[in-house]
């Protein structure tokens, strides 16, 4: 009898190791894995071309599934479970003393297993590809660009894209309308892309929109790729003319390109090989939005004219975000101050970013101009 009880006794320490145990040596694998990418360049470079892939598309597949999107629920999921699980954990070590060793340690277990996944699928899908070769670095030889170059970029987008504001449909405003359907579009548009580029070949599903869309207007967000759920999402608030563009954005991260610089250029490259003028359209203008800034920032007085060039229907529809009113329109949505939540994920995105190695943060988006300007103007060597 006593061999009986010594072997149960046993039996159930085993799975107890085993419940803490595996989630551990998940985390501590996935840690492992995203060091090796941080420091060696040449493993990055092998993982996002010969492992990435094989990860990446049956996952994409699975949560294509679905037509909501799977990483919302789960981060909603997770928002619920620490809100109000916590309590009810505690209520219950208080109520239940009797089971209170059974409550503490399937709630250890759950959470290190919930932490697990997040730390396993962060690693693979995401922090590890922070370490490959520079887009410049891999596809352009290193050259010193200009104000003269920057100014000449600037000419070109300006008349690109007064030329397209002609061709897409507007609405009773003299506005931009969508009138394609614009995941399919984007999904041409990315595969003609890889032709160039072929880290981009493979699977794309369809983007999702967010069912709170407001909060990410709060943060400022226009798209988001989910690591844990390998999807692309948009705020389906946006203005229509930048939808295009944010969804070929969020497609480059879903190929494994994760600095922002480079999936915006690859968003341009992508929607500028589009057969859609709508599409076209929408790349440029953001380009444009950016080269403007960057003109501005540079303090190239002799660039200023240039801006004039620009045509009425440009100014209607570059730099925007959201429609007209839409805080006024929203405003019973609004649970927490929205300057509060802006700044707040600003700081966080921030943080983020750096932690992955980008040290200019959330600046690193204007890096695509730098891109822009070794596409256009590249090296003689």
């Amino acid at each position: 009898m006593e061999n009986l009880i010594d072997f149960d006794l046993h039996e159930k320490g085993e799975k107890m190791k085993k419940r803490y145990l595996i989630p551990l040596i998940l985390i501590g694998a996935a840690a492992v894995l995203t060091a090796a990418g941080r420091l060696s360049q040449t493993f990055a470079d092998f993982y996002a071309a010969y492992i990435f892939p094989y990860i990446s598309t049956p996952y994409v597949f699975l949560s294509g599934l679905f037509p909501f999107s799977v990483g919302e629920v789960m981060i909603v999921a997770a928002l619920v479970l620490f809100f109000a699980g916590i309590p009810v954990m505690i209520i219950l070590l208080i109520c239940m003393k009797k089971s209170r060793k059974r409550i503490a340690s399937v709630s250890l277990s759950t959470a290190l297993w919930i932490l697990a996944f997040v730390c396993v699928t962060e690693s693979l899908n995401c922090f590890t590809l922070y370490g490959c070769t520079r887009f410049s670095e891999r596809y352009f030889a290193p050259k010193e660009h200009n104000n003269e170059e920057l100014k000449q970029l600037y000419s070109m987008l300006i008349d690109e894209a007064n030329e397209l504001a002609q061709q897409v449909p507007r609405d009773e405003n003299d506005r931009f309308v969508l009138t394609i359907d614009v995941p399919t579009e984007c999904k041409k548009a990315m595969k003609k892309a890889s032709e160039q580029y072929p880290q981009l070949r493979g699977y794309y599903p369809k983007p999702k929109p967010i069912m709170f869309s407001f909060f990410m207007s709060q943060t400022g967000t226009a798209g988001m790729y989910l690591p844990f759920s390998m999807e692309s999402t948009y705020n389906a608030d946006m203005v229509p003319e930048i939808q295009p563009e944010v969804i070929c954005h969020e497609y480059a991260h879903l190929k494994g390109f994760m600095q922002e610089d480079e999936a915006n250029f690859i968003s341009f490259v992508a929607t500028q090989g589009s057969d859609a003028p709508q599409v076209k359209y929408s790349g440029c203008i953001d380009a444009l939005e950016y080269v403007h800034n960057q003109i501005y920032s540079n303090e190239v007085q002799s660039g200023y004219n240039i801006t004039e060039k620009i045509s009425p229907q440009v100014q209607n529809d570059w730099f925007r975000f959201l429609p007209d009113n839409y805080w006024e329109e929203n405003e019973d949505k609004e649970v927490f101050d929205t300057e509060t939540v802006s700044a707040f994920s600003e700081s966080a995105s921030d943080t983020s970013m750096k932690l992955n190695g980008v040290e200019d943060g959330t600046a690193s988006y204007s890096r695509m101009v730098d891109l822009l300007l070794d596409y256009y103007f590249p090296s003689e060597e």
